[in-house]
């Protein structure tokens, strides 16, 4: 099964109707950046308001912010081959598609992803598994875009075949937001075809409690059946999710649905995406406030990816105050405390 074109709005004049929107504001931004979203989410996003309707909706402030690098991680340069990018050394990322079935106004790789900036072919995807099966050093392989899902069933089996047949490759990732865009793209068939690929982990992407619908809960029981671990990565997004509340109700929802939170990243610095990015002190001011009330299950790990292709790094607040020869730190509480930082007994020392 592929996505249907029917079960997708893309174009302006019908996207502005069912939204009482300016026609001429979302052909504006859609001649730069292509709007796309499913009719599901669209649905959704009518229902619950601003949260999911600021994602979704072209914004004349995306034309504006134009001084923001384009490819702020500066993945064009960690491409040895196109379709491929390698930023560390044990792990690559497959991209295997350029579409999606909604177009997240905030997204990393808006520069291309639904345009011809973005070029995927039969022979550029085997120059890149070629790439990675000649460089042993790969053992971890996110397939990505675009959404995979976005092809077919068919499709994406023979791509996973290829993969795995690499001695090299350990473990097989997939990026997706089709369980919260498109939740009737997951199906049995589908989940029975990757289970066929263990070690196979999914990353998905849920931003906020309302996309955590009884049918997006059945898609990720649908993989989880299967036996596929599922992981959570939300974006920390300027009036959609930047509050303790908002976010403890999505994570609480996400382990319900079987979903682990991996990450709560800093929104990236993507040219025309400006507009969604807090400041770091807010969501450090989150953790704050969900460590300690929430489950450690349903913490994730607040990260930035840093500008210019330099990786992740872990943003969240500091409890260690001085470090010595003893740890004096404050709980999440505020409570100070002091921890032994020696050893013992110390080395060379007899009893």
């Amino acid at each position: 099964m592929a996505v249907s074109a029917s079960s997708l709005v893309t174009d302006p004049h019908e996207f502005s109707a069912l939204l009482d929107l300016p026609y001429a504001q979302v052909a504006a931004v859609h001649a730069r950046y292509p709007l796309r979203v499913s009719r599901y989410f669209l649905e959704l996003a009518k229902q619950h308001g601003a949260p999911l309707l600021r994602q979704i909706v072209p914004d004349p402030l995306e034309l504006q912010d134009i001084a923001t690098p384009a490819d702020p991680l500066d993945e064009e340069n960690l491409s040895p081959t196109p379709c491929l990018i390698h930023k560390y050394p044990d792990r690559a990322v497959l991209l295997v598609s350029r579409q999606c079935a909604s177009y997240c106004r905030f997204c990393t790789r808006k520069r291309k992803v639904g345009t011809e900036e973005m070029v995927i072919s039969p022979a550029l995807l085997e120059a890149a598994i070629d790439y990675i099966r000649t460089t042993p050093a790969i053992v971890d392989v996110l397939i990505s875009g675009g959404d995979p899902f976005m092809l077919s069933d068919q499709h994406l089996e023979h791509i996973l075949s290829r993969v795995r047949a690499i001695p090299s490759v350990r473990i097989i990732r997939i990026g997706t937001r089709m369980p919260c865009m498109l939740p009737e793209r997951i199906t049995a068939s589908l989940a029975k075809m990757l289970s066929r690929f263990h070690p196979l982990y999914l990353n998905l992407h849920f931003n906020h409690p309302a996309e955590l619908t009884d049918e997006a809960c059945r898609a990720c029981a649908l993989l989880a059946d299967a036996g596929i671990p599922l992981g959570a990565q939300t974006v920390l997004l300027r009036g959609v999710n930047d509050s303790a509340e908002v976010l403890k109700e999505l994570l609480y929802r996400l382990l319900a649905a079987r979903v682990k939170p991996y990450y709560l990243f800093q929104a990236d610095q993507s040219r025309g995406t400006s507009h969604f990015r807090t400041t770091i002190e807010c969501g450090q001011a989150i953790m704050q406030q969900l460590l300690g009330n929430v489950s450690g299950m349903a913490l994730p790990t607040y990260a930035l990816d840093t500008p210019d292709g330099g990786g992740k790094i872990p943003l969240g607040p500091n409890y260690v105050q001085e470090l010595g020869n003893e740890c004096t730190f404050h709980t999440y509480t505020g409570k100070q405390g002091v921890y032994p930082n020696t050893l013992w007994p110390e080395e060379g020392e007899s009893l």
